[in-house]
């Protein structure tokens, strides 16, 4: 049983709620009269999503138009002064009904207002993301050279040779050797900058980022300066840093090195009036102590550097600054309480937040600094564009006509609240699917989320609680201990104890939602993915009160996992040498105690995790097996820590609700289609 039968929504359709159609990103014209989102869609074999460019009316009032076509998508726009659209693509020409997927990778294209689009930049091996200035037209991007390739036309050469050759071993002399999905190198991320304008000249190299980057770059407004992160090889790799650095886009000369002992440097941004730089800082995590964010600015002509909200509690993402070049004016988001507003720095420090509730990403500010556009979701509703006033507090946004409406959910949201053992107030989200109530009690599922150092606060694809609410489950959305949005005593309760605090948390929040009316307490499940797994694995082995559970990408042996994960030195802080404190991992490790688990447990992994490897999965399965619990594997070899092709997604979700409906609901056990 995949689909559930008798609904109505899209959520009783696992096939039509993962064709809904996808809002991810927004760029703003210079004029402020064109808005554009990506929006991805399901493709016309129905096998992967294929990325477009939508035109929506800032006015709220037309209906959004489709600007883009080709078959192998469009994605990342962004405005140039002129008002010309530029965006990535891996079209092979110009013509969108001819275009194919191209061995180049994707190159950044220009699609005028009136016209046809035209290719601006292309790099082998494909481009991986671009900027524009804000007032000259100039470009830069980020693209990989191998080892001896001064430029691209060497790079190419070498990369035709070693394909020739069939070679694609890769030679590692420091660093890490791996990021999420991806093996690094041999190629290094590189940062080049052109003018638009000018067809024949060469792209200037403004220096290699290292070996993990996510293209994070910077021009200043008038083009003339370039900054992008760099990834850092300390003498040891618990001294691997993430730095900034400033180089003049004319020449690559390097200006300014961002860097402080202790600290990553991030997400680059300059000032208005382009005399500064803005960063998000991180203090590096201890043994002792958790990581932090904030945001500083760098004065470019002295180095100066000046914290930017010192006092406040959480934690700034995805600032942007005012187009006027005399109003210095910072808007940024940060997890609150189960949402992510939008908030304003004003020129005298002073922090207002304008949402009311949401989560806000990808910030544009109109030309007269007066009006915001922002994406905003939340657990009851998919990305939606929309206009903010940038003066008012704690308002209601008015949503724009966009792709990717959902008309109709299978229930209800609410809140939860508890405290914690220590007395530490705690909330949760609760999805209540319909005729939840006393007469008819629904059966419970808890979702721990990954991270941990996250929230419940925004709509996700992955793990939408809203088709189990169309099976009749009430889901849980719990924030424990270590969870972002409530300042930094929810980090420092939950610090080096993953299994610890949060878990007593989870229960208490549990305990809260099963003492409902409208909730079945005799019929509960747990399901969870990454920290969410851990988590999952951990509470299998410390309690038998829930009637099935899920891990997904989980981490089951803390120790060998510290070793073999992609971030091995961000592991070994928190729990430390193994070998000079094992306190941590024997305290923590699920693995230590697995004659404890007597729940049913059903174990999922993608071959391509290097996050949580694979082993951590087939390691789990198979100390259930033989501890005789019931369990069972899906496993995907062409995925990785998310599940992310269509009909994979669509499985995942059939057999995870199944597997739940014969444990919680005590229904014949249904092996989904396809496995």
């Amino acid at each position: 049983m995949s689909e559930t039968p008798g609904g109505t929504t899209a959520f009783h359709d696992l096939s039509a709620f993962l064709a809904t159609a996808r809002v991810n990103g927004l760029a703003l014209s210079p004029d402020g009269k064109r808005l554009v989102a990506a929006v991805q869609s399901l493709n016309a074999e129905g096998h992967g999503f294929v990325g477009a460019l939508w035109d929506v009316d800032p006015a709220g009032v037309r209906e959004p138009r489709r600007l883009t076509r080709s078959r192998t998508g469009e994605f990342a726009p962004a405005f140039a002064p002129d008002g010309t659209l530029y965006f990535l693509s891996r079209r092979e020409d110009s013509d969108p009904g001819a275009a194919k997927d191209t061995d180049e990778g994707s190159a950044v294209w220009a699609l005028p207002e009136h016209g046809e689009a035209a290719l601006v930049a292309r790099h082998p091996g494909g481009i991986a993301g671009f900027t524009l200035a804000r007032d000259r037209a100039t470009l830069a991007y980020t693209a990989g050279l191998l080892p001896g390739a001064a430029d691209a036309e060497a790079h190419g050469k070498l990369c035709k040779d070693r394909a020739d050759a069939k070679v694609g071993a890769v030679l590692y002399e420091s660093g890490l050797t791996r990021f999420w999905d991806s093996d690094l190198g041999p190629d290094e991320p590189h940062t080049f900058v052109r003018r638009c304008d000018d067809e024949h000249g060469s792209p200037v190299d403004a220096g290699g980022q290292g070996y993990v980057s996510e293209a994070e770059t910077a021009l200043s407004p008038d083009g003339s300066r370039v900054a992008h992160t760099r990834f850092v090889h300390g003498p040891v790799p618990d001294r691997n840093r993430t730095v900034v650095v400033v180089a003049d886009a004319a020449t690559g000369d390097q200006l300014r090195v961002i860097d402080r002992d202790g600290h990553h440097y991030s997400t680059p941004l300059f000032s208005s009036d382009g005399a500064g730089l803005i960063c998000t800082r991180q203090r590096i995590e201890t043994y002792e102590t958790p990581y932090a964010y904030t945001l500083v600015r760098i004065d470019l002509a002295s180095g100066a550097e000046r914290e930017l909200v010192p006092d406040f509690e959480n934690w700034p993402i995805g600032a942007v600054v005012s187009p006027r070049p005399d109003d210095p004016t910072v808007f940024f988001a940060a997890d609150e309480l189960g949402h992510s507003p939008v908030f304003r720095l004003d020129p005298d420090g002073t922090v207002t937040r304008l949402t009311a509730s949401g989560t806000y990403t990808s910030l544009s500010v109109a030309p007269d600094g007066r009006t915001l556009y922002a994406l905003r979701s939340s657990v009851d509703c998919p990305p939606t564009p929309v206009r903010l006033d940038a003066s008012r507090a704690d308002q209601e946004p008015v949503a724009l006509v966009a792709p990717g409406k959902v008309d109709r959910l299978p229930g209800t949201l609410t809140e939860v609240h508890t405290a914690g053992d220590d007395g530490f107030p705690l909330r949760s989200w609760l999805v209540l699917p319909e005729g939840a109530c006393a007469e008819r009690p629904a059966p419970l599922l808890v979702f721990p989320h990954g991270g941990p150092e996250t929230s419940w606060n925004a709509w996700t694809w992955r793990w939408n609680p809203w088709p189990f609410a169309a099976r009749g489950y009430a889901v849980l959305l719990p924030d424990p201990a270590l969870s972002a949005g409530y300042g930094p005593r929810m980090h420092e309760r939950g610090w080096g104890q993953w299994g610890g605090r949060p878990y007593r948390d989870l229960m208490a929040m549990t305990d809260a939602a099963e003492a409902r009316p409208d909730i079945d307490a005799t019929r509960t499940g747990l399901a969870g993915a990454s920290y969410g797994g851990y988590m999952a694995n951990r509470i299998a082995t410390l309690t038998d009160r829930f009637r099935a559970i899920v891990s997904h990408a989980s981490i089951w042996d803390l120790r060998s996992f510290q070793a073999d994960t992609d971030a091995s030195a961000y592991f070994r802080r928190i729990f430390g040498d193994p070998l000079a404190r094992p306190e941590r991992y024997e305290e923590n490790s699920p693995s230590l105690a697995v004659d404890r688990i007597r729940t049913p447990l059903l174990v999922v992994h993608g071959a391509k995790d290097y996050r949580v490897p694979i082993g951590q999965g087939i390691a789990l399965f198979q100390e259930l097996q033989r501890c005789e619990v019931p369990t069972k594997f899906l496993y995907f070899p062409d995925e990785s820590h998310w599940i992310l092709a269509p009909n994979n997604a669509r499985l995942w979700y059939a057999t995870v609700l199944n597997f739940l409906d014969h444990h919680v609901l005590g229904q014949e056990w249904q092996r989904p289609e396809l496995v």
